[in-house]
């Protein structure tokens, strides 16, 4: 029941941003530009399909249907889950290819495209599910208000990492590298955001349902 859930999230819910938002992991090929915006422009996605759903009243909807109101909110956010984990693959073969093509292009706007980067995307999105969802199925009709707290929140840690690569020593001197310079620092920051972005999903899915199943539709 609940992968039938997931197929109708796909084939009904989706917004069309929510695919071509995809593919803006092609930003690391941007000459210095802040390559986090491309997570932002995926959560940015996540609220058009919300918003969307509550204009076509796609909650209610979902909750006529033989399945527990847990069930619904939980293929929402493993929708968005898988979103924002394909950005960050198709994200790393892009990152290796450009540390073929241009192997010595460095990005002052902000950390490197690296495997570092993508660590640090994995926060973010962790950041943004643990915001945005447990308020969002809290009132499902009010759709900007959670957007809103969770957008200001990434606009912090986006600023927060384009500042470290510039002050931070460490930061600047082994972590925001081009391509695979001290490839092991930056593999440590893609586990640790790895185990973030899974416990942070966790965490979001458990507040999440049990906060939609108290509303009353």
């Amino acid at each position: 029941m609940f992968l039938n859930l997931l197929k109708k999230e796909f084939t009904l819910a989706l917004h069309p941003t929510s695919v071509v938002f995809v593919f803006f992991a092609a930003f690391v090929f941007i000459p210095n530009y802040p390559y986090e915006m491309m997570c932002f422009f995926s959560c940015l996605s996540v609220y058009f399909m919300c918003l969307s759903g509550r204009e076509n009243k796609d909650i209610f909807f979902t909750c006529t249907l033989p399945v527990r109101k847990g069930q619904a909110a939980l293929a929402r956010i493993v929708t968005a889950i898988i979103l924002q984990t394909a950005l960050l693959i198709l994200a790393a073969a892009l990152i290796v290819l450009k540390s073929f093509l241009f192997p010595e292009m460095t990005n002052q706007a902000g950390l490197d495209a690296n495997f570092a980067l993508l660590g640090w995307g994995f926060i973010l999105f962790a950041v943004f599910n643990v915001c945005y969802f447990p308020l969002y199925f809290k009132e499902p009709n009010k759709v900007g208000k959670p957007f809103l707290i969770s957008s200001v929140v990434l606009f912090l840690l986006i600023a927060a990492a384009v500042t470290a690569s510039h002050a931070i020593p460490f930061v600047r001197d082994y972590i925001d590298r081009p391509g695979f310079v001290h490839l092991g620092y930056q593999m440590t920051v893609l586990a640790t955001g790895l185990v973030v972005y899974a416990a942070g999903s966790v965490l979001a899915a458990r507040l999440s349902v049990r906060r939609f199943e108290k509303v009353d539709l």
